[in-house]
Order: structure tokens, then C-alpha cells, then sequence
């Protein structure tokens, strides 16, 4: 409980950062550059529309916004800790023609021209939230002291000096809240406008999740391969010798030894029904039978062979590609498996949905809590493997629990 109540002070504490003041300070200068910027392509662009100079004039302008875009990245990444992804390169083009049109019809600089009109204003009340609101209320609090100081002859009413205390005050408790919600709005900005392209974005994402997915399929291939030969192989080999040493038994020079035959037999029987349940437990790693006829058959096998009692709620209207069962069966006995090992809960419960395109899958538990992503519970390899179909994972496990872990994948791939 004391560990519980710590967390949730920090959680609660209004903390201000000072790359946050810094920003406020630092970035005005070119949020003022960028919008002057902006305002001079426009009245140029306006000018020279009817010229030929107009499209050269503006393809230069985008190009531009995409440098000027690459220092607010570096100032918001520095400053603000809203590490933005780089957009990509422009793509090759030969021919003055084509260079025009290439840049033209850059998205990524368009939205760098947005950014730097954006900027200002945003830039501006950012200013007024860590500087100017300060010390506006340093000014209100020390009205009293600035009145005598000043001793004016005719010295104003004298409810003015709580009144200025309290709304100092209240400005001043007002500041973390204001600084915190001006720093969101300029990472959220720098995140939407100068990073790749939101298509740009998911291609990407999907590329290297399919590579992750494609690695490890090959190394679940390999360790495959080495179960088949070093485990099952040499079953197969120990029971070709015990059926061979049972028929030594049957035809010795004194007569047949029933004993030993028995003996042989019977271990021979005992390697054969230990090899097919090697042989089970492999061809269900790769398919399991169970899902030839949907998750609604496959997860409650799954979730009442568990060793904590599972609550299964299943709401599947639309029947997922294989691909797609496949991959939400898994993630659940993983996110199972998972929950026996680290998270000591008594009672679980799996509810899926498939309806309208999306299947969403939650498994939740009454355990310790604490799961995070890259912390040896296997959680991030799990978000690349839904990555991979397109899929995504959200995790919700304070400190003391409960935990509840969200798989939203689509119906078709």
C-alpha cells in the first residue's frame, strides 16, 4: 500500500520540465522566422502566380519549409523530449519539369508550411504560459509591496491587496497545468506535421513488423527442425532398437525369453505414446487442431487447460481470416502463460468480439500488475507479431493491478 500511494504522488506531482521554459523561450525566435517565412511565399506566390516564376517560386518555398521543418524536429526533439521521426528523402527526379512537380507535390513539405503558420500563435500563448503568466503572478503577489514602494499620492483601495494576493495565487498554481498543456499541443504538432506521412508511417511500421515476423519464423522453422531431429528422430531410433531387441527375444538358442519380451514391449509401447505427444505438442505450436473450427471451439480448450480459473466471454458475429485466428489464439496463450508466471493472480477473464471488420481481444487479471513492454515478459515481440496483420496492443498494468491488455486486429487481412 505504501508503494501504491508513492506511485500515485508521483503520478499527481506537477512537475514541470525546464526543456518545456526552454522551448517557450527558445522557440519563439523561429516560430517568428517560420511565420514570416510563410507570410512572404504567400505574397510572393500571389504576385508571380500568373508568371512563369510562380510554380519554381513555390516548389523552392516547400523545399525550404522542409529545412526550416528539420530545425523545429531538432528543437522539439532537444528541447521537449518528442523524439519525430525523420520523413522521408524526395524522391529522385531528373529534368527541371520534374524536380517542379516532384516538389509540388511533396506532402512533407506542405505540412512543414502548415507547421510554421501554426507555429506562432501556438509559440505565442506557449510564451505567455511559462513567462509572461509568472510573472504576472509574481506582480499580483508583491501588489502590496509595489503600491507602498511606489507610495502613490492617492493610494488605491486597500481591498485591492488580498484581492491581488489571491489572484496571483491562483495564477501562479495555474502555471505547471498551462506550461504542461502548451508543451502537449507543440509535441502533438511536431508529430503530425513534420514527421513521414501518416500512409508513410503505417508502411513503415508494417515493413519492419513483417520483417520482425519473418525473422522469427525462420528461427521458429529452425528450432523445429531441431526438436524433429534431436528429440523425436532419436525417440524413433530408441524404439527401431527395442523392437530390435525384442525380436533377439523371440528367437533365442533356448527358446523364446517371454519375460524379456514383455519388458521390451512394454517399453517399446511406453516410446511409442511418448513420441506421439512429442509429436502433438510440435504440430500444435504450428496449428492447433482445435481452431479448424473457429476461435469458439479453440478458446475455451485454451483457457480451461490454464492453471487459474479463466472466465471466457465470446461474441464472434464475423468468423476472422485463418491468419487473423491464428494470430489473436496465440496472443491470447501467450498473454495467459504470462499471467500464471509473473503476475500471481487468482481469477482471469478473456472476453473477444468480432464484429463490424475488427476483432478485439482482452485478457484481464485480478494479479500484482506491472507489465511492461521490454521488461522480460515478451510483451513487445507480442506487439510486433499483431503488427504484423496489421494489429495493435494496449496495456494497461499499474502497480498492484489490475491488469488489462487489449489486442485490436482486423477480420481480413
Amino acid at each position: 500500500m505504501a508503494d501504491r500511494g508513492r506511485g500515485l504522488l508521483r503520478r499527481s506531482r506537477p512537475a514541470v520540465r525546464a526543456g518545456d521554459i526552454a522551448f517557450a523561450v527558445v522557440g519563439l525566435p523561429p516560430a517568428i522566422i517560420g511565420f514570416g517565412y510563410v507570410l512572404a511565399v504567400l505574397y510572393a506566390g500571389t504576385l508571380l502566380s500568373l508568371t512563369v516564376l510562380g510554380l519554381p517560386l513555390v516548389a523552392a518555398a516547400v523545399r525550404g519549409a522542409r529545412a526550416l521543418g528539420t530545425l523545429h524536429r531538432h528543437l522539439a526533439g532537444r528541447l521537449l523530449g518528442e523524439a519525430v521521426e525523420p520523413p522521408a528523402p524526395l524522391p529522385a527526379a531528373h529534368g527541371v519539369i520534374a524536380r517542379v512537380r516532384t516538389l509540388l507535390t511533396d506532402p512533407v513539405g506542405w505540412r512543414a508550411l502548415l507547421y510554421l503558420g501554426l507555429r506562432l500563435p501556438v509559440g505565442v500563448l506557449t510564451f505567455a504560459a511559462a513567462v509572461v503568466l509568472p510573472l504576472a503572478a509574481g506582480w499580483l503577489i508583491g501588489f502590496p509591496l509595489w503600491v507602498r514602494l511606489l507610495a502613490p499620492p492617492d493610494r488605491p483601495a486597500w481591498w485591492l491587496d488580498p484581492v491581488g494576493l489571491l489572484l496571483g495565487a491562483a495564477l501562479l498554481v495555474a502555471v505547471p497545468a498551462a506550461v504542461r498543456a502548451m508543451s502537449g499541443l507543440n509535441r502533438r504538432l511536431a508529430r503530425q506535421l513534420l514527421g513521414p506521412a501518416r500512409a508513410h508511417r503505417r508502411l513503415r511500421a508494417l515493413e519492419q513488423a513483417r520483417s520482425t515476423l519473418a525473422a522469427e519464423n525462420t528461427e521458429n522453422l529452425r528450432r523445429l527442425e531441431r526438436d524433429l531431429h534431436d528429440g523425436t528422430q532419436a525417440q524413433l531410433v530408441a524404439i527401431a532398437i527395442t523392437l530390435s531387441l525384442a525380436d533377439d527375444a523371440l528367437t533365442p538358442e533356448g527358446g523364446a525369453d517371454l519375460a524379456r519380451l514383455r519388458t521390451l514391449l512394454t517399453r517399446a509401447r511406453e516410446q511409442t505414446d511418448g513420441t506421439i505427444a512429442g509429436l502433438r505438442r510440435l504440430t500444435r505450436g504450428i496449428h492447433p487442431v482445435a481452431l479448424d473450427a473457429g476461435l469458439g471451439e479453440a478458446l475455451p480448450t485454451l483457457t480451461d487447460a490454464g492453471p487459474v480459473p479463466v472466465t471466457t466471454r465470446l461474441d464472434l458475429r464475423e468468423r476472422p481470416d485463418p491468419a487473423i485466428e491464428r494470430a489473436v489464439y496465440f496472443c491470447i496463450a501467450e498473454l495467459l502463460t504470462n499471467m500464471a508466471k509473473h503476475s500471481g493472480a487468482q481469477a482471469a477473464t478473456v472476453e473477444v468480439r468480432s464484429a463490424q471488420g475488427r476483432v478485439r481481444a482482452v485478457v484481464s487479471d485480478n494479479g500484482r500488475g506491472g507489465a511492461l513492454p521490454g521488461a522480460g515478459s515478451g510483451l513487445t515481440g507480442l506487439r510486433e507479431r499483431l503488427a504484423a496483420v496489421d494489429g495493435t496492443l494496449r496495456i494497461a498494468s499499474p502497480v498492484g493491478g489490475p491488469t488489462v491488455i487489449t489486442a485490436e486486429l482486423p477480420t481480413r487481412i
